[in-house]
């Protein structure tokens, strides 16, 4: 039975695009009307996959199409990479209030509810803190900034100045969004929502890491990943995965040393400094992609035990892997052992 490997989310990107990593195939499965089919493609700075069965009448270079089309749809409205991106002119713009693209009062509207169910141990709007530790875009953070400069970064942080109307967003002056934590989960519902489009009907489709399933292969078996151990990537436990996103945020894919201490891109926002709480990663399942990975992201900066309780209180399927004493040690929620029992 394969099994399909998640490797852990918001790895480093230097504005360049990886090669794809799945090629393109052709095969028929028994009991599956249509050919099984699996594409690749550059995006965000990582690879998008897709693996699925074609439906009858619709072709292999329309599928492609198709959710290439959705995500640059998505970067061009997210992208800190690009200038004329919808949240680079948020990021310019004076005070007052900006009109924002329907895609990005979605992504925005989730991220403040993340950040209101957190007390803003999610915030989106901690753009100056990333520049302010050499994590935005690009910049190579080789050691930490001083204390004034993380002062004055903070100031120009907090979810609570932000507000929306039907189309717009209240910039308050000098406010910078950072969607890093969730555009590429909302990449993956958008290429997941050009392939319903398409009347594709089973579907595992993955941007950088974060997938979202639908169905069954076109074999008929169910879809399955796996989650790594930190540093290792070993499997840690494994995911049957059907209609649901899975994401993980993790303190080892990017992060800079400095005085023997590893210093991750994942920023506390109350704080103004890295995770520091022994989090190595955390997985959360939920129905969109979107949610998944703001909500990992968010568990991270809780931490192991305030994490898995706000994860518990909100219904959250969450594994935490956290270091302690040199070890890795993995801790899960309530909902996240059902899932974990269904699939054994």
């Amino acid at each position: 039975m394969q099994t399909y490997r998640l490797p852990a989310l918001n790895r480093p990107t230097d504005g360049g695009v990886s090669a794809p990593r799945i090629a393109p195939i052709r095969a028929r499965y028994d009991g599956v009307r249509g050919l099984a089919c699996a594409l690749a493609g550059a995006t965000m700075g990582t690879t998008w996959s897709a693996r699925l069965a074609l439906p009858l009448g619709v072709n292999e270079a329309a599928v492609r199409r198709a959710v290439q089309d959705a995500l640059d749809g998505v970067v061009a409205q997210m992208s800190h990479w690009e200038t004329g991106s919808a949240i680079s002119r948020f990021n310019r713009a004076g005070r007052g209030w900006v009109p924002l693209p329907a895609g990005m009062r979605v992504v925005l509207d989730c991220a403040l509810s993340v950040a209101a169910h957190t007390d803003g141990a999610y915030d989106p709007t901690i753009g100056a803190l990333a520049q302010a530790w050499g994590f935005a875009p690009h910049q190579r953070a080789y050691e930490p900034p001083s204390g004034d400069a993380i002062a004055a970064a903070l100031a120009r942080c907090g979810w609570r100045r932000l507000r929306r109307d039907a189309e717009n967003a209240w910039q308050d002056g000098g406010v910078h969004l950072d969607f890093s934590s969730i555009a590429k989960g909302y990449g993956v519902d958008r290429a997941a929502a050009a392939l319903d489009a398409l009347g594709v009907t089973g579907y595992l489709v993955e941007v950088g890491g974060e997938l979202r399933a639908r169905g069954a292969r076109p074999d008929g078996l169910p879809w399955r990943v796996a989650v790594e151990w930190p540093d290792s990537g070993a499997h840690a436990a494994n995911v049957v995965l059907q209609d649901a996103a899975i994401a993980t945020s993790g303190d080892y894919r990017r992060y800079f040393l400095h005085a023997g201490k590893r210093h991750s891109h994942t920023l506390d926002p109350r704080n103004g400094r890295p995770v520091d709480n022994g989090v190595a990663s955390v997985t959360v399942l939920h129905p969109e992609c979107m949610q998944a990975d703001a909500w990992a992201t968010a568990l991270t900066v809780l931490g192991p035990d305030e994490g898995r309780r706000c994860a518990d209180r909100h219904g959250l399927a969450a594994l935490f892997i956290v270091r302690r004493e040199g070890k890795l040690d993995m801790q899960s929620t309530a909902l996240w052992r059902a899932r974990q029992e269904r699939v054994s």
